[in-house]
C-alpha cells in the first residue's frame, strides 16, 4: 500500500507547472503487482540479432501510461538494446553486439568508450509499471514528467542543482531511482522518432521520494515568480505592449 497521498501531489504539481500530460508513475518490482493488467499488444518477429518487444523502445511507454496503468515485462523492452541497459533489464556484455548498437556505433551517435558510463538501474526487476501518478496504489520508484522549456525553467528555479542531461533520454530514469536525483532531459533523437514526442518537450525524472519536497519548492518559486511576470507585463506597456 501507498504511504504517500499520490493523488493530492500529483493534483499539485500539474497545477503548479501546468503540464500537458498528468505526471507518471514509475515502479521496479521483483513480484508482479497486485490487481494491475499487463502491457498486451502484439509484436513484431525478431529480428536476426533476436530483438523484439511490445513496443519500438521502452520510452514509448511512458506515452501509453498518461491514459493508463498498466505493467511490464523485461521482454517488452527487448528491441531497444540501450532501453534494455539503462533500465536494467540486460548487461552491456548482453547487448554489445546487437544490430541497434552497431548502428548508433557507426553513426559516431555515442562512442563505446561513453557506454560503460551511463547510468543504469542496479537490480534486474521483474516487473515495471507504468501509469498516472494519481491511480497509483503503491508507492513508486520515479515520477515521470513531459515539459517544454517555461516548465523546465519554472523547476530550475525550484530545484538548486537541478541536472539537465542529453542522450540516451531514459538514462535519467537510473539518475534518479539509484542516485536520487532530479534531472531533465533535453531527450535523444532516439527516443524522439521512437515516442513521436514533440520537438518542444523534454522529459524530467524525480525520486519518487522527493516528490513532496520538490511541490513544497514550487510553491514558494511560484509566488516569486508571479510577482515578476506582473511586474514584466506592467513594464512592457510602456511599449505598447
Amino acid at each position: 500500500m501507498t504511504n504517500q497521498d499520490w493523488k493530492t501531489l500529483a493534483s499539485e504539481i500539474n497545477s503548479l507547472l501546468k503540464l500537458p500530460f498528468p505526471p507518471l508513475a514509475i515502479s521496479f518490482s521483483k513480484e508482479a503487482p497486485q490487481n494491475v493488467a499487463a502491457f498486451e499488444v502484439s509484436q513484431p518477429e525478431p529480428t536476426p540479432d533476436g530483438r523484439t518487444g511490445k513496443v519500438p523502445a521502452g520510452c514509448v511507454f511512458w506515452i501509453e501510461a498518461a491514459t493508463k496503468t498498466f505493467t511490464t515485462s523485461p521482454e517488452d523492452h527487448g528491441n531497444c538494446s540501450v532501453g534494455s541497459l539503462t533500465h536494467g533489464l540486460k548487461t552491456l556484455e548482453e547487448v554489445a553486439g546487437n544490430s541497434d548498437v552497431a548502428a548508433l556505433l557507426e553513426t559516431g551517435w555515442v562512442t563505446m568508450d561513453v557506454v560503460p558510463m551511463i547510468p543504469v538501474i542496479k537490480e534486474r526487476p521483474n516487473f515495471i509499471t507504468y501509469g498516472p501518478l494519481e491511480e497509483t496504489t503503491v508507492d513508486p520508484d520515479v515520477v515521470f514528467l513531459r515539459l517544454n522549456a517555461k516548465q523546465a525553467m519554472v523547476l530550475s528555479d525550484a530545484v538548486p542543482g537541478l541536472r539537465f542531461e542529453g542522450k540516451p533520454q531514459c538514462h535519467i530514469i537510473p539518475l534518479a531511482k539509484e542516485h536520487g536525483e532530479i534531472s531533465v532531459s533535453v531527450g535523444c533523437m532516439l527516443s524522439r522518432v521512437r515516442t513521436g514526442m514533440s520537438n518542444n518537450e523534454m522529459t524530467c525524472a524525480i525520486p519518487a521520494r522527493r516528490l513532496a519536497e520538490v511541490v513544497e519548492s514550487l510553491k514558494t518559486t511560484s509566488v516569486a515568480d508571479t510577482a515578476v511576470a506582473a511586474y514584466a507585463s506592467d513594464d512592457a506597456r510602456r511599449f505598447g505592449r
